[in-house]
C-alpha cells in the first residue's frame, strides 16, 4: 500500500462522533465535523453516521477516495485490532459486542479502516505532535474514567492483544471500592470525574463547611470536578483536599508505571485535567513521596497540549501507522 500523508480521524464518543482530515506528517486538521452519536439507534446506525461523516470530509475537502490513506476510529472501550471488532464498548448503550467496525466502515466508504481504542489513540497523537514529543511516555486522560496509553521504546505500547495500556486500572488499594472493571481499588474508581464529584456530594451531605454547597445552590446533581475545582480556587479546605486525594492515588498509580516501564514524562488529559495544578502539583508530590528506585525529579509530569484534537490526530496516525504495515 502507498504511504500517503492525509488520513481521516474519527473519535467515537457517547455523545459525538468527532471527525477531521489530518495531515500525518505536519499534525494539521482540516474540515472538522460532529454529529450525535445517537448510539440507541443501534450500532449500524452509529456506524452510517460515521460513514456519513467521511463522506463529508471528503466532498469538504475536495478530494478522492483514491487521495485519502484510509480512516482511523479511535473506540471507548476493548478491541481486537486484528479482527477489527469490538470486544466490549464502555458508556455507550446497546449491543456492541463483536461488532465488526473495520469491515462495514471499510465497505460503506470505500477506505481501509484500522481501530484503535479512544485513551491510546490520545497517547499516539501527544508523543507525535503534543506534550510528549520526543520522548516515552505514560498518558492518562482523567474524565468519566482514566484511560491510558504508552509509549516504550519510541513505539506505541499496545501487547500482543492491543489492550495494554489500561492505566485507570492499576490498583493502589486491594480492599478498596469496586471498580466498573470487576477489580478493587482501580485509581479510576477513586479518582474519574464520578468519584471526585460524589465526594464533593458526600461532604455537603454530611453538612461540611464548603463553598461546594454555596455554588452548586444546594442541588447535588450540579457538583462536577469543575464546581468543586472553582470552590478550591476560591480557597475552599474541603475542595482543595478533594484534589489533594484524588491526585496522591493517580500519583500513586503512576509511581507502579514509572517503576515497571521508566516513561521519561507522563502526560495528564481529559476534562478533569482542567483543574491545571490543582490536580497535577498533587500528582507531582504523590511522586516524589513513593519513587525511590528512580530519581523522581526526572520525571516530568505534564498537561495535554493538543485537547480534543488528540484523539483524531492519533487516530489518523494510527490508520497511517497500521494500514502500511499490513
Amino acid at each position: 500500500m502507498t504511504d500517503k500523508t492525509r488520513y481521516i480521524g474519527i473519535d467515537l464518543g457517547g455523545t459525538n462522533i468527532k471527525a477531521a482530515l489530518v495531515n500525518t506528517e505536519t499534525g494539521e486538521i482540516a474540515a472538522v465535523h460532529s454529529v450525535p452519536t445517537n448510539s440507541r439507534e443501534g450500532h449500524d446506525a452509529v456506524i452510517a453516521s460515521m460513514a456519513k461523516v467521511v463522506d463529508r470530509i471528503a466532498t469538504e475537502s475536495g478530494l478522492t477516495v483514491a487521495e485519502i490513506g484510509g480512516i482511523g476510529v479511535g473506540l471507548p472501550g476493548s478491541i481486537d485490532i486484528g479482527k477489527g471488532t469490538t470486544v466490549f464498548l464502555t458508556n455507550l448503550p446497546g449491543h456492541w459486542i463483536d461488532v465488526p467496525v473495520r469491515d462495514l466502515l471499510s465497505k460503506w466508504t470505500g477506505l481501509p479502516v484500522a481501530l484503535i481504542n479512544d485513551a491510546r489513540a490520545m497517547t499516539l497523537g501527544e508523543w507525535r505532535f503534543g506534550a510528549g514529543r520526543g520522548v516515552d511516555i505514560a498518558c492518562l486522560t482523567l474524565g468519566t474514567g482514566i484511560g491510558g496509553g504508552l509509549v516504550v521504546n519510541g513505539r506505541l505500547h499496545l501487547g500482543p492483544t492491543g489492550s495494554a495500556g489500561e492505566l485507570g486500572h492499576i490498583s493502589v488499594d486491594i480492599n478498596g471500592p469496586q471498580c466498573g472493571c470487576g477489580n478493587r481499588g482501580c485509581i479510576e474508581s477513586f479518582a474519574s470525574g464520578p468519584a471526585i464529584s460524589a465526594m464533593g456530594m458526600k461532604a455537603v451531605v454530611q453538612g461540611q463547611e464548603t463553598k461546594i454547597a454555596t455554588l452548586a445552590g444546594g442541588d447535588l446533581n450540579r457538583i462536577t470536578p469543575e464546581l468543586i475545582s472553582e470552590a478550591a480556587l476560591a480557597g475552599d479546605r474541603i475542595a482543595c483536599e478533594i484534589y489533594e486525594f484524588a491526585g496522591e492515588v493517580i500519583g500513586a498509580g503512576i509511581n507502579n508505571i514509572i517503576l515497571t516501564v521508566s516513561p521519561r514524562r507522563i502526560v495528564i488529559g481529559g476534562g478533569v485535567a482542567a483543574a491545571g495544578d490543582l490536580i497535577l502539583d498533587p500528582i507531582r508530590r504523590s511522586i516524589l513521596k513513593r519513587c525511590f528506585l528512580r530519581e523522581a525529579a526526572e520525571i516530568e509530569v505534564v498537561p495535554a497540549r493538543l485537547g480534543n484534537t488528540a484523539g483524531l490526530i492519533g487516530a489518523a496516525l494510527w490508520a497511517r501507522n497500521h494500514l502500511n504495515e499490513a
